[in-house]
């Protein structure tokens, strides 16, 4: 199986993206899934073009995209993204777009096609603190989401699509001391725990323990 990995580079002032370094640490291969590790610029547009472009020329069958969740203090698996970009910051092209669509005339949502509580309860049963969330936000995370979604729905059936938020690393949290973080081993651990999930023949959604709480982007 070939799967694809993305993740954004460094924003919103920060010199790192705990994201960009996870999959930076990932192998090129895993338990027999081949994979394929890509950065992405943090831009509205840009963004779902690269990641497209990429999805095109490779043909994996799954896409996990991967960014950053400063707040947040367990991975979590989104489980829907919104046709809305609606940005309280500038993305690192400059663009604020407020009340915008990312696609016009699209569905209102699009829910991920990857195992996503399958994958959190395999990082809840290693110890990985992991949630399932029920938004992605309406920032450059929400956008990539969507669009890839939109592009599979419409030009990659079977194309598998979603989406993991990480919290920050301890180093970005030196001179934020309210703010949670994880370990980076930590994070790769859980990555490629969940890589090995979209890969197993028998992950299909079904019902999570109370040990899922459901959480939430603000």
């Amino acid at each position: 199986m070939k799967i694809l990995i993305t993740a954004f580079d460094p924003f919103g002032g920060e010199a790192t993206n705990p994201a960009l370094e996870a999959i930076r640490s990932l192998p090129d291969a895993l338990a027999g899934i081949e994979l394929i590790t890509l950065e992405v610029p943090t831009i509205f547009g840009k963004s779902i073009q690269l990641v497209t472009e990429t999805l095109q020329q490779l043909k994996p069958e799954a896409v996990l995209a991967v960014g950053q969740a400063g707040g947040r203090s367990s991975l979590t698996l989104e489980r829907v993204a919104i046709n809305l970009n609606d940005a309280i910051q500038p993305d690192n092209a400059g663009q604020i777009p407020v009340e915008q669509p990312v696609v016009v005339d699209g569905p209102a949502a699009y829910f991920s096609t990857l195992p996503f509580k399958a994958m959190a309860l395999a990082l809840c049963a290693a110890g990985i603190p992991a949630q399932v969330s029920n938004s992605a936000g309406t920032f450059v995370c929400n956008h990539l989401m969507y669009g890839l979604l939109h592009f599979a729905a419409t030009s990659m059936p079977g194309l598998k699509v979603g989406f993991m938020h990480v919290p920050y690393i301890p180093a970005q949290t030196a001179a934020k001391p309210s703010m949670p973080s994880m370990a980076l081993t930590d994070i790769v651990r859980g990555l490629q725990l969940c890589l090995q999930t979209i890969a197993r023949p028998d992950s299909a959604e079904g019902t999570v323990g109370s040990e899922l709480a459901t959480g939430s982007l603000h």
